[in-house]
């Protein structure tokens, strides 16, 4: 494992703190997207079934359960504790748009025509779009929280650094899978205009405000 992967694994994770620690904190979810929170828990309940039959390492089986204990919990507050505060309204992002695409592209392109090996890739190519729920939002309402940017920026960070991560084997292992840079790829750039304003506008102190969709 090199330390792009472990950089990038911590990045991820600090993302989820820091979104649970704003909810839990706040006693609210608002301007949080319940529906990215679903998506995401569905990323990874879909692409970590294997958890209980093939073990690789006890950092991975670790990383795996964290990872799921915090979508899941997430979801949980926004939806159970915290519900009177989730703006139900400003999320209205038609997830239907990204699930029929990505459950037809996961039967279409694949390894292997496998239950497990469809599930994996639908969780690779739901990830890439997981976030589109979250940016509509905020595009919708014209602003987000400063803590709910830096839950972002740490987000777009792991993909990037999981991006180098993959330069980074194909040039010592020789390794490649198509599937998941592609997909990195694309989920990497639906954060390039979000980085720009962070690094611009919160970074400085300055509170994040986009323009409202046409």
């Amino acid at each position: 494992m090199n330390v792009f992967r472990i950089l990038g694994d911590v990045s991820h994770l600090l993302a989820m703190v820091i979104l649970l620690v704003k909810i839990w904190r706040s006693k609210s979810c608002a301007g949080i997207s319940g529906k990215s929170q679903i998506l995401f828990a569905l990323v990874f309940t879909s692409r970590y079934l294997d958890l209980l039959t093939n073990f690789i390492s006890i950092y991975n089986t670790v990383m795996k359960v964290v990872f799921l204990l915090c979508a899941y919990v997430t979801v949980y507050l926004i939806y159970g504790k915290f519900r009177k505060t989730f703006d139900s309204e400003n999320d209205s992002f038609r997830l239907e748009f990204l699930l029929v695409p990505v459950i037809g592209l996961s039967f279409l392109e694949n390894y292997s025509f496998t239950p497990t090996e469809i599930l994996w890739t639908f969780s690779i190519y739901l990830e890439s779009v997981a976030i589109l729920p979250q940016l509509f939002m905020i595009s919708k309402t014209g602003e987000a929280e400063t803590i709910t940017t830096h839950y972002l920026f740490f987000l777009g960070l792991y993909r990037a650094l999981y991006l180098a991560n993959w330069i980074w084997r194909y040039h010592t292992e020789n390794f490649y899978d198509q599937i998941a840079v592609v997909s990195g790829v694309v989920q990497t750039i639906f954060y390039c205009d979000f980085f720009y304003l962070y690094i611009t506008k919160v970074l400085k102190g300055k509170k994040l405000s986009l323009p409202m969709p046409i």
